[in-house]
């Protein structure tokens, strides 16, 4: 039977077969270990680490694009204020105001081309107090449009003050100002990947940074309003502005690091995002997420987002007409690729430190091994010399250490085991001795018991026969021939126990019903005058399955023990005689529960030991359980008691329900 401590040293049979092929050394088994630990320990470092560090860079590279965003919308906001200073100062100008009052508005036209050259204006134009176009700088526009359509135009006009915003102009007001910016408004969509499906594939329309501003006669009363704008559509100057502020024009891996945006709508309008072939991608859309989340939202987006044909960590927000209607986007990036690199030249130094510091700690380690070893392999030299036999060996240990407290206590332990060899073969020597005598007082008593089996048969006889004919004439005699049968019985008794105990014979086992033997025992002895005052209570299982037995002697076992049970009760009680099947022991248990004056604990210990009793004298042999422990052994099984005083005692028997070569030959089937 496998002890259980040794058990849980072995690997499962089932768990890492091939592991238990390996035969490794302590030192090799040190040293792997204290790698797997480093790479365990660094592993973990690098996947925290580089995680860490790739979350910082990315929130250091959304912090850098948020604030790029804030510069990007001062210079947006700075053209447009520079536009506006420009029309304000113009709708001031005597000039202006001299031309609308006396009619001879044409006289302006000079000054109001030379206004627009110098404030970098596509368009300047000036209209009456009710909207109309009067004078437009540009020598191939048209006259006499109303402008007040406008809203920015009709807001001067109407609240009488400058007005400045981003708004989106049509192709034909377009062609009014100039033929040339509704060319440069056109753009046919280009394809770009994970943009928004539309059913449009142009846009006429163009974005402009456009002012109104009114214009007052000397007594202060509106005469008209001059109005001026910028393209934003293909005019480059803001987005470049933007790129060589923020990013300096600085370039990674051939690419420009930073790149900046204007959208209308989700088109690029304005860019010095790069196409592959080097072109600006102007007519490309970004994409449907950033378009739901800053034009239909409302919301800025600050994350990665893909550029055409790149990465970038991306900073976008809306665009808003004079009427806060969201009419485009402002974009600012980073190249993500710098910061993948940066993350993976990171993840490359810590493998390299790892590396290091694991090649390091293995070197290390092989010189701690071998310095440990030593006294280990002075200890298994030692026990080696054990197992040999060799149990004057003397282990030496100076390390100060755990392993010299183990040396010390292995040679305690040798001169223990030393001392313990010799005590057990004193032990064995006598035991031996004692079995041979017990042998041979056991033969002699069997001998002896037989040889006076006879004539005690002739004294018991006679004696009945002269009590017989005395009996009933009074006489003295009467009374010691009750006597001498009595003592007569009880060594006859004492002779066929011992040879009952003395020839046990091998048991004659077949498959039988324990419930049955038990009925049958059972009513054998209720009748007696013994159990008049006792119950006996049956608590049996049904379906119980048979068990391999001698039928003749466990009745003879179930008997002692039901007579036992009444005799401790002293003829009143209860006597509880249960079974159930134990699937763990595949076998079936029977248990006899009296409610007697128990048993002590130190006799408790001896009641299977032949001649021992606790009844009165001349009541009882002492070799009724050891015979029937003799008989439960016989058949595999085990007998056991369990009692505390006052509280009555329980005997159990286990018996097989399989025959095993412990209980003998096959089962015979009934």
């Amino acid at each position: 039977m496998t002890n259980k401590s040794e058990t849980s040293l072995r690997w499962p049979k089932s768990a890492f077969p091939w592991l238990r092929s390996i035969s490794l050394s302590i030192a090799a088994k040190l040293m792997w270990s204290f790698l797997l630990i480093i790479a365990i320990i660094s592993t973990i470092f690098m996947f925290v680490g580089n995680r860490l560090i790739g979350d910082r860079l990315v929130v250091e590279a959304q912090e850098k694009v948020r604030n790029d965003l804030n510069t990007a919308r001062e210079i947006y906001l700075e053209n447009l204020n520079h536009i506006n200073d420009a029309v304000r100062y113009t709708a001031d100008r005597s000039f202006l105001r001299n031309a609308l009052q006396f009619g001879n508005i044409e006289e302006a036209t000079d000054e109001l081309v030379r206004v627009k050259e110098e404030a970098g204006l596509d368009v300047l134009a000036v209209t009456d107090q009710y909207g109309y176009v009067v004078l437009r700088t540009d020598s191939n526009s048209s006259l006499g449009d109303n402008q007040g359509t406008d809203e920015l135009v009709r807001t001067a006009l109407y609240r009488k003050t400058p007005q400045a915003a981003t708004i989106i102009v049509s192709a034909d007001e377009l062609y009014l100002e100039s033929p040339a910016l509704a060319e440069a408004a056109y753009f046919k969509f280009i394809d770009t990947p994970l943009a928004r499906e539309r059913e449009e594939v142009e846009e006429r329309s163009g974005m402009m940074l456009k002012a109104a501003a009114p214009i007052f006669d000397d007594q202060n009363r509106l005469i008209g309003t001059v109005y001026g704008g910028v393209l934003l559509s293909r005019n480059y100057s803001i987005v470049d502005k933007i790129k060589q502020t923020v990013y300096q024009d600085v370039i990674y891996e051939g690419q420009d690091i930073g790149t900046s945006t204007i959208f209308l709508e989700d088109l690029r309008i304005s860019t010095n995002v790069k196409n592959k072939d080097g072109s600006r991608a102007i007519g490309t859309r970004v994409s449907e997420e950033v378009y739901n989340q800053v034009v239909i939202q409302g919301e800025p987006w600050i994350a990665r987002a893909f550029v055409v044909n790149s990465w970038y960590i991306a900073a976008y927000e809306p665009i808003k007409d004079i009427n806060n209607r969201i009419i485009g986007i402002l974009y600012v990036g980073i190249l993500e690729q710098k910061y993948t690199d940066t993350q993976r030249q990171t993840l490359i130094t810590f493998t390299g430190i790892t590396l290091a510091g694991g090649t390091a700690a293995l070197i290390l380690s092989y010189f701690i091994a071998q310095r440990i070893l030593v006294p280990i392999n002075k200890l298994v030299d030692a026990s080696q010399e054990v197992a040999m036999g060799n149990l004057d060996f003397e282990v030496k240990v100076s390390s100060n250490d755990e392993l010299q407290s183990l040396a010390n206590s292995f040679n305690i332990m040798n001169k223990a085991l030393k001392r313990r060899d010799e005590q057990f073969k004193d032990f064995a020597t006598q035991r031996i001795m004692e079995s041979e005598r017990l042998a041979l007082v056991g033969q002699l008593s069997a001998n002896i018991a037989h040889e006076l089996n006879n004539p005690l048969q002739g004294i018991i006889t006679f004696a009945n026969l002269l009590l017989e004919d005395h009996k009933y004439d009074g006489t003295s005699i009467v009374f010691p021939l009750e006597k001498i049968v009595g003592q007569a019985n009880r060594c006859r008794d004492i002779i066929r126990g011992l040879l009952d105990f003395s020839r046990q014979r091998k048991p004659d086992k077949t498959l039988c019903s324990i419930n049955e033997v038990l009925h049958e025992c059972a009513s054998l002895v209720e009748h007696q005058a013994l159990f008049h005052n006792i119950e006996v209570i049956k608590l049996f299982q049904n379906s119980l399955p048979l068990a391999v037995i001698d039928a003749a002697q466990i009745e003879r076992v179930f008997i002692n023990m039901i007579i036992n049970a009444a005799e401790a009760m002293e003829g009143s009680g209860y006597l509880n005689i249960s079974t159930r099947y134990s699937k763990r022991k595949d076998a079936v248990e029977i248990a006899f529960s009296d409610s007697g004056s128990g048993i002590s604990e130190e006799n408790l210990k001896k009641i299977f030991d032949p001649f021992f009793t606790t009844k009165d004298v001349g009541h009882g042999t002492g070799l009724g359980l050891a015979i029937s422990y003799g008989i439960v052994k016989g058949h595999g099984g085990s007998i056991s008691a369990q009692s505390e005083l006052g509280r009555g005692t329980t005997f159990i028997v286990t018996l097989p329900t399989k025959a095993t070569e412990n209980n003998g030959e096959e089962s015979k089937h009934a």
